[in-house]
């Protein structure tokens, strides 16, 4: 049986190209990849809390792009960072943004890179409460969640004291994620708030948030194959 086509949807403020690397390793392992095509200005209309609508409707058209053009009935979606969280929301069955998304029905397994699903910050903290208030946990049981977090960096309250800025933005990071930020963390979504209660949940040593600068993150390749036989 061929391995069900995959979906990627990128995390927040962030387009699709950042994404291309990671969609030709997969296609270069046999799954049949696309990306939803958002750049930076999609993300514009849902900056301050607003809803996240236009990310939904963007993933919803591709997704159905895909079953029809590749012949499947289902796919399997990596979501990064707030990603994650959108793709909770588009599986579910209560109304958001004026509309019934659900998408459990055409996905089969929903893996998070750094996906924060908890959060203490004012803005953001309204629409997760509405996924975690509708949807606790891996809430579909008809749906695979693999949750992955990465380790690379524990936050330091006076980290930029002694010189390590990136400890130091991690803290006040995982501060507003999780409400602590002494935590263990991919640099900006800590381990806690990654992982989902019922989910197969992954922690990748020394992986980051984002590969930007060169850094080993989710879709680096050998932090992919932690993840990939999920696909399957």
């Amino acid at each position: 049986m061929s391995p069900l086509p995959t979906l990627i949807l990128p995390g927040y403020l962030a387009g699709a190209l950042e994404y291309e690397p990671l969609r030709q390793i997969l296609e270069a392992r046999g799954f049949p990849t696309w990306v939803v095509p958002l750049r930076v200005r999609s993300w514009l209309p849902t900056v301050g809390g607003r809803p996240i609508t236009p990310i939904l409707q963007a993933l919803h058209t591709t997704l159905q792009q895909m079953l029809r053009e590749l012949g499947t009935e289902q796919v399997n979606l990596v979501a990064h960072s707030a990603g994650g969280w959108i793709a909770r929301i588009y599986l579910g069955s209560v109304p958001y943004g004026g509309r019934v998304w659900q998408g459990r029905t055409q996905v089969a397994t929903l893996i998070s890179l750094g996906s924060p699903h908890t959060s203490q910050e004012r803005w953001t903290k309204r629409n997760l409460d509405f996924v975690n208030d509708h949807y606790p946990g891996a809430f579909w049981p008809q749906v695979r969640y693999v949750c992955v977090a990465g380790k690379a960096i524990q936050g330091q309250r006076l980290g930029w004291r002694q010189g390590n800025y990136l400890s130091w933005l991690a803290y006040n990071s995982y501060l507003l994620t999780a409400g602590q930020g002494e935590l263990w963390g991919d640099g900006i979504t800590p381990i806690e708030a990654a992982h989902l209660s019922g989910a197969t949940n992954l922690t990748v040593p020394d992986c980051y948030h984002s590969g930007r600068g060169g850094r080993r993150w989710y879709g680096s390749p050998e932090v992919v194959e932690a993840w990939l036989p999920y696909l399957l």
